[in-house]
């Protein structure tokens, strides 16, 4: 059985929900950042991490692809051209939602108070939103890659819910629908739910 380190509101979420999707069996250690319990499976702390028999994982985003190869759900076959799509896109979404969002983050609670810049945010929260309306243009139809729901969709997903804790702008009607619909699906409610 597999194990996941790391609270429900932090990256660890994309991890669960992948698990959820997929349909396999795992632990759930809801240890928060930096504390104790987290440091024991990643020493810098951070979550999530990932327990599959003795070895350990770090990083939401290795885990995810690593659990879709291994069951061969959410994502397309490596060495194809859909899965190069796919890796385009998901990258793209870590360096233009995700890093974003981080960088407010860091400047919001994350740094040591006479590091922060709070100025920052009001840039950062300009890109995310010139950056969800290219997601927007780009999305067709239900899921960002086809026909069924990949990789892609559950790190967007995830940082369109973040964002809104954040209090970015609101994205428009069509990704916030987006959104919506993939929160809706029995999976990601039994991960938020734990």
């Amino acid at each position: 059985m597999y194990r996941v380190i790391g609270a429900v509101k932090s990256r660890a979420m994309r991890v669960l929900w992948a698990l959820e999707e997929i349909g396999a069996p795992y632990e759930h250690v809801p240890a928060a950042a930096r504390s104790d319990e987290a440091k024991a499976f990643n020493p810098t702390g951070k979550i999530p991490a990932f327990v599959d028999g003795d070895e350990v994982l770090t990083d939401s985003m290795a885990i995810v692809t690593y659990l879709a190869d291994k069951h061969g759900r959410l994502t397309a076959p490596a060495g194809t051209i859909a899965r190069a799509r796919q890796d385009a896109m998901t990258f793209w979404l870590i360096d233009e939602f995700d890093a974003v969002l981080w960088a407010a983050a860091k400047h919001s609670f994350v740094l040591p108070e006479d590091k922060r810049v709070p100025a920052v945010k009001d840039t950062l929260k300009a890109e995310f939103e010139a950056s969800a309306a290219q997601l927007s243009d780009r999305l067709d139809g239900e899921f960002l890659m086809g026909d069924s729901l990949t990789i892609p969709d559950i790190l967007a997903c995830h940082c369109l819910n973040w964002a809104i804790g954040a209090n970015f702008p609101r994205t428009d009607e069509k990704l916030f629908n987006y959104a919506k619909n993939l929160r809706n699906r029995p999976a990601f409610q039994a991960a938020a739910s734990r």
